[in-house]
């Protein structure tokens, strides 16, 4: 089992995300279980990233919304980095 991080910065997007997104709560909670349990399920989608956020790996949270993240392999952590559209978090 993984541990989940959530930085001051991370909690700070995900307040301003959540309350233009709402709907998106119960998906969240889900895709979190899932990274706990196992972040390599193909139902995550878990990629790498290239470019300024190399060394980062992101998740899908719907088609149009990512959570991008670190994770520590050797001492099963997750960092949860920021959260938001496809656009906002690759640009």
């Amino acid at each position: 089992m993984y541990i989940i991080a959530t930085p001051e910065q991370f909690l700070r997007q995900a307040r301003r995300f959540f309350k233009k997104h709402p709907d998106l709560r119960p998906p969240f909670a889900k895709v979190i279980s899932q990274l706990q349990e196992d972040p390599f399920q193909p139902a995550l989608a878990l990629h790498p990233l290239s470019g300024k956020l190399s060394g980062c790996h992101a998740v899908r949270l719907t088609y149009s919304y990512r959570i991008t993240l670190t994770i520590l392999i050797t001492e099963k952590e997750i960092i949860l980095l920021d959260i938001g559209s496809h656009d906002e978090l690759y640009r």
